[in-house]
């Protein structure tokens, strides 16, 4: 895994946004940065794709693990989603997707820093934007990209479930509104019938006992790039299991999308060469670590323990309760830490993207790096 310096392409900003990504820059700074990429071997990928594939299985014995143990209040999940959540679970009903966000230097064995399980973005910049980068400046190399074409797939297998499907999310968020887009973009390239709305502008006939659009429509099927912890939270959520729309992601995806899913990882696979060891808050570790709250977001609140030093972030996530992992350092590469996030699409390992800053904490605004990979 080497870092390679580049430079951009001289009509960059047109070209991605050409393929639909308006976000690439925040609040003046670059986002998507292809000043750099990250050069990787064939033989590299091939662990990419074996430690995504092995920790996506282990995170689905966790989510039954969970149930059997009835460990829903450790994760502050409400008394009355419980049967939701565990009928959604013995149902199967399908997800689309997830990101394991792993620190990897390319030697050893990489390890789970988080899983984004319920409504990770960063998609339309691994799946497509930098796929049309490397078209442009390493025709003739690859990437560890299969995101689109298992989208298309995922769809036209959803479809025959659910023929129609509404999308919502938080249009005020660009970032947002550009996953969103993307990925209601590829359900009708599968074929089915979609609808855009925002998340408040979802309604509830309470004549009919189901959940509504703007033209009074039955929603019976709904992607939400909006989380199950403030959907929860929602005045109308309580209805959610008697109305019985259709959720992606699931409700079971409630047991992986918060961090207490690290400490009880750890204590169903003890030493797993891929995870960090966790534990909640009742037993604070030891030594070098890192403090996350349950439901942080974009490395809101994350405190870092390191001998005598402590790096921490601010936030709107310090209410709850905690867990602890064991630090483990971000590769460095000329003063910028990346983050590699693998991505999960129909229960399959799909494709890398890597996101880095100046700072071991990764943030809302850092950068997107493009990444490909030659024969060993």
């Amino acid at each position: 895994m080497q870092r390679v310096e580049l430079r951009p392409r001289a009509d960059w900003q047109q070209r991605v946004e050409a393929v639909g990504m308006n976000y690439h820059t925040l609040d003046g700074d670059v986002y998507w940065d292809e000043s750099a990429c990250y050069r990787f071997t064939a033989s590299q990928i091939d662990v990419l794709d074996d430690v995504t594939a092995e920790l996506h299985a282990l995170c689905l014995k966790a989510v039954q693990a969970i149930i059997d143990r009835h460990l829903f209040k450790q994760l502050l999940i409400p008394d009355w989603a419980v049967p939701y959540i565990v009928d959604s679970w013995e149902r199967r009903e399908p997800s689309v997707y997830g990101r394991f966000d792993l620190a990897w230097d390319g030697n050893g064995q990489p390890k789970l820093l988080e899983y984004n399980a319920d409504t990770p973005t960063a998609l339309l910049e691994a799946g497509v934007v930098q796929w049309f980068w490397l078209r442009d400046c390493y025709p003739d190399a690859d990437q560890f990209n299969s995101i689109h074409e298992k989208l298309l797939v995922f769809w036209q297998d959803y479809r025959q479930r659910q023929p129609s499907l509404h999308f919502a999310g938080v249009d005020s968020s660009d970032e947002d509104s550009g996953n969103l887009e993307y990925l209601r973009d590829t359900a009708v390239q599968a074929g089915l019938q979609t609808q855009r709305l925002a998340i408040e502008q979802i309604g509830w006939d309470a004549s009919r006992q189901r959940f509504v659009d703007l033209r009074n429509n039955p929603i019976r099927a709904l992607f939400k790039l909006y989380p199950w912890e403030w959907l929860l939270q929602e005045e109308f959520s309580p209805y959610l299991p008697q109305a019985q729309p259709a959720m992606l992601e699931p409700p079971w995806k409630l047991l992986l999308s918060n961090k207490g899913l690290l400490p009880i990882l750890w204590e169903l696979f003890p030493g797993h060469p891929n995870l960090l060891e966790a534990s909640f808050a009742d037993k604070p570790l030891v030594g070098d670590y890192v403090r996350k709250p349950l439901y942080s977001r974009e490395g809101a609140n994350i405190q870092i323990r390191r001998g005598a030093s402590l790096v921490e972030t601010g936030g709107s996530y310090g209410g709850e309760a905690c867990i602890y992992q064991r630090y483990t350092p971000l590769p460095e590469f000329a003063g910028n830490f990346p983050v590699i996030g693998s991505w999960i699409i129909a229960d399959q390992p799909a494709g890398i993207g890597i996101r880095e800053d100046k700072t071991e904490i990764t943030g809302n605004n850092s950068r997107f790096i493009p990444h490909y990979f030659v024969e060993n």
